[in-house]
């Protein structure tokens, strides 16, 4: 029988070192925070100023090493300017959870290039080049654990999301090759496909008639937290996730396991 201490020291980052992007707020917040508690030090990336600055005392104060690095995920060279500081400043890095992306609600006919572009840009093209800046270290050291955001919207089609969703789809593919290319250097790789989560990005995105229809295909019958997401991404960090690589992961409380649901019995 598996007692409490032995349970928690599982999940026990001590001495790793795990950059999260986008962890000013939303996901990547409670992701920073909760891999913080694990032991990890923790490298917040956004290019909100204010806010990662914000998440990196507030891990401070709870005991925890942490500094923020601005970034645009979009700059090829950012990412490998984050990778280098994150180096000097730590010597080293375990893991990586790419969290920043954007989003907008935009009818198909209606998505403009400009629209394309950046969320092509930030979600898919951001995701690629931090985490090639980020494996080449892994690889390097013969270690790593990278997670990506996907989005079920990668996975079904939905209105109003043609960039969106093409660009979260984007994102399952290319973590599907980096964990077959990467495995041989201990490095594993998998995706978090949230579903409707209550973040920042989200109320935006989200109008009152999205939020109803989302809801009525979500068994569990309500949005998820941040702080849900971010229990899986921890997971996924830590060394119990060893033999799981290539691995596309709904946090959506049933929406992609449901067809046509009743009121109930």
């Amino acid at each position: 029988m598996v007692n409490e201490k032995q349970q928690s020291s599982a999940f026990d980052l001590t001495g790793r070192v795990t950059i999260v992007t986008g962890g000013a707020s939303g996901i990547g917040r409670a992701v920073a925070q909760k891999v913080s508690a694990m032991g990890s030090t923790i490298v917040i990336a956004d290019l909100n100023d204010k806010g990662g600055k914000q998440v990196a005392d507030e891990i401070k104060k709870n005991g925890s090493k942490a500094i923020f690095l601005e970034i645009d995920v979009s700059d090829p060279a950012q990412a490998e300017k984050m990778v280098s500081k994150a180096v000097t400043a730590f010597g080293r890095i375990d893991a990586l959870v790419h969290s920043a992306g954007i989003g907008v609600e935009s009818a198909f006919l209606d998505t403009s290039p400009k629209v394309w572009s950046s969320i092509i840009n930030v979600d898919l093209s951001g995701t690629f080049y931090c985490c090639q800046a980020v494996a080449r270290h892994m690889c390097a050291n013969h270690y790593g654990r990278i997670v990506t955001l996907a989005s079920t919207a990668g996975i079904r089609g939905g209105t109003g999301r043609a960039a969106y969703g093409a660009a979260k789809g984007g994102v399952i593919t290319l973590t599907k090759v980096m964990a077959v290319e990467l495995a041989s250097f201990g490095v594993t790789v998998n995706a978090l496909a949230p579903g409707a989560i209550e973040t920042e990005l989200v109320a935006k995105m989200h109008s009152d008639e999205t939020r109803t229809v989302y809801r009525r295909g979500i068994p569990i019958d309500r949005y998820g937290t941040p702080e849900e997401v971010a229990n899986v991404a921890a997971f996924l960090v830590s060394e119990e996730s060893r033999y799981v690589t290539g691995q596309i992961i709904g946090v959506d409380g049933g929406f992609l396991a449901a067809g046509i649901m009743t009121g109930g019995t």
